[in-house]
């Protein structure tokens, strides 16, 4: 039996993270086995359902009362991808991001790894209500990349 090996270049860049998450979705038989591939459809405006754009909307307009500059258009750009993992990374004077994107195709898995590191009160204040929607948004935009791709 194969042992699979969860381990993401988003901790390789962040090794102890204020904060880690992964969730693992099934890679569907007809869906493409490029990283990059599905990185690109799971953080793509266009196909991320829309309650997720208004609250990245939302988050757009709020964030200047923390100190915290807006987010650019291609925050979620893919930097690199290394074997099957697309690693996304984003540094911000509050925190940084890393999110690997990995597809196991022996398994038929698809993994969604994130790690941040906070920086000072406005990261832990920006980062609380956060830290409690994370899964349930990275679980909805990798369902929907699931059925797009599929």
């Amino acid at each position: 039996m194969r042992t699979p090996v969860y381990w993401s270049s988003a901790l390789d860049d962040i090794p102890a993270p204020d904060y880690a998450d992964m969730t693992i979705g099934v890679l569907p038989r007809s869906a493409p086995e490029d990283p990059r591939t599905w990185a690109e459809g799971i953080f793509s405006p266009a196909a991320m359902p829309r309650w997720i754009v208004a609250a990245l909307g939302l988050r757009q307009a709020l964030v200047p009362l923390l100190g915290i500059p807006r987010a650019p258009r291609d925050t979620f750009r893919v930097d690199r991808v290394e074997g099957e993992e697309a690693l996304i990374v984003a540094n911000d004077r509050h925190l940084d991001f890393r999110c690997g994107v990995a597809v196991d195709v022996a398994a038929r898995l698809v993994r969604v790894t994130t790690t941040v590191r906070l920086k000072g009160w406005r990261g832990r204040v920006y980062f609380w209500p956060v830290r409690l929607a994370h899964p349930i948004v990275v679980h909805a935009m990798l369902s929907s990349a699931q059925r797009r791709l599929a």
